[in-house]
């Protein structure tokens, strides 16, 4: 078992690390192509590929969706309560408790946990993250909900593209599928890389509030997603990635949100590093939980 933790374990370390490092060696990396490169491109071929190249129900794939929506639902309902509880700002703080990253981190560890199928329902969720999070969760921030932000998301055309294949039964030409898989796979080691060059470059404060506030976040996050697979059966895969997805780490999008509407972006930084240390931390208990 501890060999099989380390084989999960390692590649995400090995690649944040790569990311760090290269950094802090003054190596230059546009954080900004490589992330334009990965939403408009990247992540939607790797939604489409990946969707197509399993054969789970699509019924299953919209219980992991609505999973997604219970856990952040219960997510804001305890963050709100413990923010009022400890006098702070629930428009800074409650968008870091609720939005974990279930991008850069979850989908590596599905994939490397539960295989394609892991990744198909990991993806699922992730998208369903998403598309809150730049609608309600900017909105909340920003004071006004856009829905036609749903628009400019690249991912949500790629799973209706998907899902108009899977439920019609229709094939996918050849040169499309080889296309989009290749383009997809190199999505997720970018996501780990990106993420630790990311993690070098944020500047925090507030570092025992964020401590306070990021336990809070993945002990809430573990705790739901738990109650989540107990309440509604789930087994195998389906149950692994519940818990996974809702246990990650602040997610960085959090950060640069705050930092465009000016909600305490240094403090919300800080949340994303010492979550994402705490993570890496407890990451093995994690996978020992869910395999």
């Amino acid at each position: 078992m501890v060999a099989e933790l380390f084989s999960l374990i390692a590649p995400v370390f090995i690649c944040a690390g790569i990311g760090f490092l290269w950094t802090r060696l003054g190596k230059p990396y546009d954080t900004a192509m490589v992330g334009s490169l990965m939403t408009n491109i990247g992540a939607p071929c790797l939604v489409f590929s990946s969707l197509l190249r399993i054969t789970v129900d699509p019924a299953a794939l919209g219980l992991m969706a609505g999973m997604a929506l219970a856990a952040l639902g219960v997510s804001a309902v305890i963050g709100v309560g413990a923010l009022k509880a400890a006098g702070l700002s629930r428009r800074a703080f409650l968008p870091p408790l609720i939005f974990a990253n279930t991008g850069n981190m979850g989908l590596p560890l599905a994939l490397l946990a539960f295989g394609e199928t892991g990744l198909a329902l990991a993806i699922v969720y992730f998208t369903t993250v998403v598309l809150v999070h730049f609608t309600i969760g900017v909105g909340y921030l920003s004071g006004a909900v856009s829905p036609t932000a749903l628009l400019r998301i690249p991912v949500l055309y790629a799973v209706a593209a998907a899902l108009a294949f899977m439920v019609t039964g229709t094939q996918a030409p050849s040169w499309v599928t080889n296309t989009t898989g290749l383009l997809g796979d190199m999505t997720i080691p970018l996501m780990l890389i990106t993420l630790g060059v990311s993690l070098s470059q944020l500047r925090v404060s507030g570092i025992g509030r964020a401590l306070s506030l990021s336990t809070l976040r993945l002990v809430m996050g573990f705790a739901i997603g738990v109650g989540l697979a107990w309440a509604f059966d789930l087994e195998g895969a389906a149950r692994g990635v519940v818990i996974l997805q809702s246990s990650m780490p602040v997610a960085v999008f959090n950060y640069l949100f705050a930092q465009r509407y000016d909600r305490s972006p240094e403090e919300v930084a800080g949340m994303v590093v010492v979550s994402t240390a705490l993570s890496f931390l407890t990451l093995p208990f994690l996978l020992w939980f869910v395999l």
